[in-house]
């Protein structure tokens, strides 16, 4: 059942459920976060309405920097914009930035420690129609490599609103991860956020059988799948991971304890991804049966964000599929 004690949204499994892109969720955050901090200010390449920077520069055009299709400019300008005092977000298309100036991230930002905010939009292959070359899924793995990089990514629009709020209160780059199609709105304005913590969305009343860890929107995917499983008589935890960095070590160690074992779910390659980072955690403090949910060594493609969900695996059926094959080997061990 859902975690009456995070106060989700209730209307969850209902098939109107309200749909909102976590790109979205930012630009409104991004908004309050600059009515809080006259320090806050935005910089973009060249995708205001894409990544809903558009909202922020509507409203505080005096603090907004247009830096244009350049990528590299876009990071070392804010860089030196924080070393000014100053609360830089700085927006683009997760494959350009971090995936075009990883480089200047790393020198300028990352080793600096320079409290700039790295704003990734249109990730995973739920970008859609625009196909391989746009759609990032390597941008966790290049930013949770990084020294002092915090690393967040939203489940729905509430969550990246709320995270980034809290990024600007923190002095620390962060990178939020963030993605195009609209999805549902899980959390509510009275669900509880904090960076460093995950969280468990769905428990049954019993022991659970398996622990299914997700970030992002593919949270949803994993909660309708504890649902079903409930209907046949398995019991499934489902926990949210936003924090990818700091990582709650404690939550997941607990939770491979508790259900002996891991499912992970994500919309990333599952090299170097959420996957990976549980994966590292348990191998060293309590190793269980685990699988992993996500695009294994191939590129995107064109096509619906439904079907290519579906393609590359990460539907609810193969999410099903991957507790049933987990729980077999639980079994034989």
């Amino acid at each position: 059942m859902l975690n009456q004690s995070l106060k989700l949204n209730n209307k969850i499994f209902d098939p109107e459920v309200e749909k909102i892109s976590t790109r979205q969720g930012f630009g409104e955050g991004l908004v309050l976060a600059a009515d809080q901090d006259k320090n806050v200010v935005g910089l973009c390449a060249d995708l205001n309405s894409s990544t809903q920077m558009s909202l922020f520069a509507k409203k505080y055009p005096e603090r907004f920097v247009q830096i244009g299709v350049a990528e590299q400019n876009l990071v070392t300008v804010a860089s030196g914009m924080s070393a000014m005092g100053k609360i830089p977000f700085a927006a683009s298309y997760a494959v350009f930035s971090p995936g075009r100036n990883w480089e200047q991230i790393r020198t300028t930002i990352a080793l600096n420690d320079r409290p700039v905010k790295i704003v990734g939009s249109h990730t995973g292959v739920s970008v859609g129609a625009d196909g391989a070359t746009h759609q990032a899924l390597e941008d966790i793995a290049l930013m949770r490599v990084l020294p002092n990089v915090i690393l967040i990514s939203p489940c729905d629009s509430i969550e990246a609103k709320k995270a980034t709020i809290e990024a600007a209160k923190i002095d620390k780059p962060v990178y939020i991860r963030l993605t195009r199609e609209s999805t549902p709105v899980i959390a509510t304005e009275d669900t509880p956020f904090e960076i460093g913590k995950a969280q468990i969305f769905f428990a049954p009343p019993m022991t659970p059988q398996v622990g299914i860890v997700a970030t992002g929107p593919l949270i949803y995917e994993a909660i309708l799948v504890a649902q079903k499983l409930a209907e046949k008589g398995i019991s499934a935890k489902v926990m949210n991971i936003s924090s990818i960095r700091p990582l709650d070590f404690t939550a997941i160690i607990n939770l491979a304890k508790e259900a002996g074992s891991i499912v992970s779910v994500e919309d990333h390659q599952v090299v170097g991804g959420l996957g990976s980072a549980i994966a590292e955690v348990l191998v060293q403090n309590y190793p269980v049966p685990m699988e992993l949910i996500g695009v294994h060594d191939k590129f995107g493609q064109s096509g619906t964000p439904k079907e290519l969900k579906e393609y590359y695996g990460m539907g609810v059926s193969d999410i099903e599929k991957a507790v049933e094959k987990v729980l077999a080997r639980k079994i034989t061990q």
